[in-house]
């Protein structure tokens, strides 16, 4: 198996640098291949606020006092696009050359964050390439392919990731603290509300222009919420609330027609709207709405609603409120008279960690300390495959209309 070493292999020696402190900080470089970080995800939450933040910040800590130094090298198919990439952060490798990259003994890790019908392949290669992988979600578009992707890599016995930024974000580390403190008392409910208006892209109107993909829209390459969202869901829901036991999803695709990069009119086959109930262990009802054909009146693009018996609380991606059950009000019923009870009122805000930084960068470092071999990594590509998992059977219970037992899975 491979150990810390291996992980860092190939570095030219390990150079020492003096610290803010006045000590001199061993670095050990570990490659990385960061394919299909061009497009707004890629570029922005990977590329500049996790990787380029982690270099700047002198590396991710380690143990025994080494800093482990990322050394990125883009990969994408527009020469112009990942060669101007490069030069406006600053990154001093680059290519258009997937397989010269994938057989450099100097790069431990592959990154990718293409489209999702792309990643089993690019995954597959990677992994007999004998690199370590993480990867965005969804991993794949069926189960059989995720199932397939975790065994290739236990196989080869590299070290896997997927993305599950959510669990990091401050508002949803917030709820994990209460849920911990025993707040809520017995969980009761989940109410999730994701989503904004997607603008068509019609270049002949006076709307913005799309902000999301043309391929999201259509299912034969790879589109549709369900697939996108119920993986988050997934992990949301079996790390903080309970295991998800059953399914019962109504997908829509409300928006007939759109335009794409070119301004080429398309019809859309993929669902835009996605209205999912979740059964959990431990008893507790999930509810999400997930949509691209809404308009935002709330805190926050996603919020999530914990109801307990002591207490209940409402988050967004930063921001988190609570109403224990001793300032809960007592409404009662009159539509003949004006609301008395200001419902905003009595509600306590839950105070920011410090120590909390973006999501992305944490889940990054954390993959990086477990490729060079300091401890587990839960967040791999068997909690991908269920997230694909609870997508399949989200299409299939909209297709057959009724819920659908999310059997364990195994690999």
């Amino acid at each position: 198996m491979r150990g810390p070493c291996a992980a860092v292999r190939g570095a030219p020696g390990h150079p020492a640098r003096l610290s803010g402190r006045g000590t001199f900080v061993i670095e050990k470089r570990i490659g990385i291949i960061m394919h299909g970080v061009t497009g707004r995800m890629g570029t922005n939450q990977h590329l500049v606020r996790s990787i380029l933040e982690i270099r700047k910040q002198g590396g991710v800590a380690l143990k025994d006092g080494t800093r482990l130094m990322p050394d990125p090298i883009l990969v994408g198919r527009n020469a112009a696009k990942v060669q101007e990439l490069a030069r406006q952060h600053g990154v001093s490798r680059w290519t258009t050359d997937l397989a010269k990259a994938l057989n450099s003994k100097s790069d431990a890790v592959f990154f990718d964050a293409a489209s999702t019908q792309l990643r089993p392949t690019l995954l597959k290669r990677a992994i007999a390439a004998g690199k370590h992988v993480y990867c965005e979600k969804p991993v794949s578009t069926n189960l059989a392919e995720a199932l397939s992707l975790y065994r290739a890599a236990k196989k080869a016995r590299v070290k896997h990731g997927v993305v599950q930024d959510k669990l990091w974000l401050p508002g949803l580390l917030k709820l994990q603290r209460l849920r911990d403190s025993g707040f809520f008392g017995k969980i009761l409910s989940v109410r999730g509300e994701f989503g904004y208006w997607v603008f068509e892209g019609d270049p002949q109107s006076a709307q913005p222009p799309a902000q999301r993909p043309s391929w999201n829209y259509r299912s034969e390459d790879g589109g549709g919420i369900i697939l996108d969202m119920l993986c988050h869901w997934r992990y949301v829901l079996d790390q903080l609330f309970g295991g998800v036991k059953a399914v019962s999803c109504r997908g829509a695709t409300h928006i007939p027609y759109r335009w794409d990069e070119n301004g080429k009119k398309y019809r859309a086959t993929a669902d835009d709207a996605a209205y999912a109930s979740f059964e959990l262990a431990g008893g507790a009802i999930a509810h999400f709405n997930s949509s691209w054909t809404v308009r935002v009146r709330r805190d926050d693009l996603l919020t999530l609603q914990v109801d307990g018996t002591r207490g209940s609380a409402v988050a967004g991606l930063r921001r988190c409120w609570t109403q224990s059950l001793d300032a809960t009000p007592k409404p009662v019923w009159n539509p003949d008279i004006p609301q008395p009870i200001n419902f905003f009122e009595g509600w306590t805000e839950e105070p920011d960690d410090p120590a909390w930084g973006n999501a992305f960068k944490t889940q990054w470092e954390l993959f990086l300390r477990h490729v060079a071999g300091e401890g587990p990594f839960r967040w791999g590509l068997m909690e991908g495959a269920r997230g694909v998992q609870l997508a399949e059977l989200g299409l299939r219970s909209w297709k057959r209309r009724r819920w659908v037992t999310v059997p364990t899975l195994r690999a």
